[in-house]
């Protein structure tokens, strides 16, 4: 598979959700909750929309994990599976401060082997294809971003809205002093362009969180692994991720963190 349609499709809905997004963002929308209490808002719902509706279009035989679909179990049936996150970030979102994604993977086999990421607010855009290596656009202008070297003076990328103080007591405990907060995937995106070194999530995410990211990170030569050191695979029964992750530049940056 060379991908490069499935690429092209998936930049598009990418842009079109995040037209969408924006639309919504100038007004004074309602927030509602879900039942694990994370805010929704009729932005996640239209941006959804537009990428499925295009996705089912193209690729009519394909799988589709949505965080705001239904969840048909026989997805797992599929060797390929679109993994998407309409409006990853929507506390950002919802606080208006631009740290906002749209998130589109594609999994084959249970590895992600394609991942589009963008950033509406910004226009910037962050896009892999397994084996071909990652790429930053924006204003039609494109380069290929890689990890950056460093294992001295190492900056960390740390959740705005997902502060965890076990975090926060070992970078004290190492020294890591130089910390940059955003929301959303823009934490991953910032490692795997080489603004930041590491980033460690506890707690749950989801496939939808990590599918497009997982690619980029790993085609521009990071280090993406659930924080068991174990693989994070895609297309599962569970979508929950339920043992964290991390990102690095490189293994010599790893933290030594009991699970």
């Amino acid at each position: 598979m060379d991908l490069l349609r499935e690429l092209q499709e998936a930049k598009e809905a990418a842009y079109a959700a995040g037209k969408s997004i924006l639309e919504v963002y100038k007004e004074d929308f309602q927030t509602e909750y879900k039942e694990d209490n994370t805010p929704v808002t009729k932005a996640d719902y239209i941006a959804n929309k537009v990428i499925i509706t295009k996705i089912r279009r193209y690729f009519p035989n394909d799988a589709i994990l949505s965080e705001e679909a239904r969840d048909d179990k026989d997805r797992m049936l599929n060797p390929r599976c679109w993994i998407i996150d309409p409006l990853d970030g929507t506390k950002e979102f919802v606080k208006k401060n631009g740290e906002f994604t749209v998130n589109i993977g594609l999994a084959y086999n249970n590895k992600p082997v394609m991942g589009v990421i963008y950033i509406p607010v910004k226009g910037e855009l962050y896009y892999a294809i397994q084996g071909k290596g990652a790429f930053y656009e924006k204003n039609h202008m494109k380069k290929q971003i890689t990890v950056s070297d460093r294992v001295k003076n190492i900056r960390a990328a740390c959740s705005r809205s997902h502060t965890s103080k076990r975090l926060i007591a070992i970078l004290e405990q190492k020294g890591i002093t130089e910390r940059i907060y955003a929301g959303s995937a823009i934490k991953g995106c910032m490692v795997a362009s080489g603004e930041a070194e590491i980033y460690y999530r506890f707690g749950f995410t989801s496939e939808w969180d990590t599918a497009a990211l997982q690619c980029i990170v790993e085609e521009a030569g990071g280090i993406f692994r659930q924080m068991d050191d174990t693989e994070m695979t895609y297309n599962r029964k569970d979508p929950v991720n339920r043992k964290g992750f991390y990102i690095l530049n490189r293994i010599e940056n790893k933290l030594q963190i009991k699970i």
